[in-house]
């Protein structure tokens, strides 16, 4: 998303125009300082309500101050629980696996190990890459077009775009860019494509240690790749050898309609990562889940200082008694048929693109990323926020807490459908 220069509603803008650096991003979209949040709501300080349909870029999928994590983590902080521990063992650390085990691995058949990573996304798809060329002793990865895992320099070398590449200062290689099978040119056959070079002894393409992939591009511009193709993939990687790593750090912990993005094609990926909303409240956590026989770890040969959160546990694990709950995961289908209809209506001739509480109107044809960037401010104007994404920003993403309200859903659309409509 590109940075616009903005007005403030706020003159108390002006320590963070001198003090903070020239990299923050969101506040130009969103100019307002804001003091407090519940549910799919925020209030700035002159008191005006927005609707949430940005959610944290994902963080925040039950919401602001979800009232049943928020009750656990005041008790444990009251009553003095420990804060940092490293990887020391911890109660509120036992807690989390043992109940993200129960509630979430062993219903679907899951034996994946844990991994605790540094305290954000980037950092899981770090551990993600480096285990998997420790394990196969192999070097190259495939990546795919659309694709963004990171910022830091493994992340980046498996993202796309050019903007993230060049950041980073330095050539990045090791990866190889595959079309992925649905995108703004139209569908490719992307899973040819890869047997073609591998059956290919003068591709001049080595086998990879990993292809990694997002089942359902985000940032991308909400590009969802199909069930078959998800299950091809998972064909094509064992039979080659290769390990397959799926980054749910975004479309995982529910956005999708169910807890992990990749279950609707009932494939076992060799690694998963997992951040965003795994910390439950808008806490910094992040995992990377590994078949058995991929731990081949030593101790203390991938570590960090924050990859403990205490509190994310404590928080992370009342999040997890949402996915025990029928009115919930059934609510949650519901709402997700909701969003994509509303969002439809709302967007008459234009493409629509989603899966579960995650849908994507794409202007590009339409106005492009000029529309797109007035239909945000009309938008925030009325009280909505929300994001762009997708190449040169020509994609509304529609990324709602998954606990809003019908009523919110349709509040929101409404709004937005306003905005579009004025061209």
């Amino acid at each position: 998303m590109s940075p616009q220069p903005s007005a403030s509603t706020d003159s108390a803008t002006t320590v963070f125009e001198q003090r903070e650096s020239n990299v923050r991003l969101y506040c130009h979209s969103f100019p307002a300082v804001f003091t407090r949040a519940k549910g799919s709501t925020l209030f700035d300080t002159q008191g005006k309500r927005y609707l949430d349909f940005f959610a944290g870029a994902g963080a925040l999928n039950y919401g602001h101050n979800p009232e049943p994590i928020k009750r656990k983590v005041m008790e444990y902080l009251e009553s003095d629980g420990i804060v940092h521990a490293l990887d020391a063992y911890t109660a509120a650390k036992r807690d989390f696996l043992t109940h993200f085990e129960k509630t979430i691995l062993a219903p679907r058949g899951l034996e994946h190990k844990v991994q605790f990573c540094g305290p954000t996304g980037t950092n899981a798809v770090e551990a993600a890459l480096k285990l998997a060329r420790k394990v196969t002793k192999r070097t190259g990865l495939f990546a795919f077009t659309g694709a963004y895992h990171g910022m830091t320099l493994g992340s980046s070398a498996v993202t796309s775009s050019r903007g993230v590449r060049s950041a980073a200062g330095i050539p990045l290689g090791h990866t190889t860019f595959i079309p992925y099978p649905e995108g703004p040119k139209g569908a490719f056959d992307s899973l040819a494509f890869m047997e073609r070079m591998l059956e290919d002894s003068c591709s001049g393409v080595d086998v990879p240690a990993a292809v990694i992939v997002e089942s359902a591009q985000m940032d991308g511009g909400i590009y969802v790749a199909s069930e078959e193709w998800l299950r091809g993939l998972r064909k094509l990687t064992e039979k080659h050898g290769i390990l397959l790593i799926v980054d749910d750090i975004q479309a995982g912990c529910g956005r999708s309609g169910r807890f992990f993005s990749f279950e609707r094609a009932g494939i076992v990926p060799d690694l998963v990562t997992l951040s965003k909303s795994i910390g439950g409240y808008g806490f910094p956590m992040s995992l990377l889940l590994m078949k058995p026989a991929l731990d081949v770890w030593r101790p203390g040969e991938h570590t960090g200082t924050f990859r403990g959160n205490q509190v994310a546990f404590v928080a992370a694990t009342a999040a997890l008694d949402y996915w025990a709950q029928d009115d919930f995961t059934q609510g949650l289908t519901a709402k997700s048929r909701l969003l994509g209809e509303l969002t439809r209506q709302a967007a008459p001739g234009l493409e629509v693109r989603g899966l579960g509480m995650a849908h994507g109107i794409d202007l590009n044809g339409h106005g492009g990323h000029e529309r797109g960037l007035r239909v945000q401010q009309r938008c925030f104007q009325r009280g909505l926020i929300l994001e762009l994404c997708g190449r040169d920003d020509t994609v509304i993403k529609l990324l709602p807490p998954l606990t809003t309200s019908v009523d919110e859903l349709r509040e929101g659309t409404a709004i937005l459908a306003a905005a579009l409509s004025e061209g």
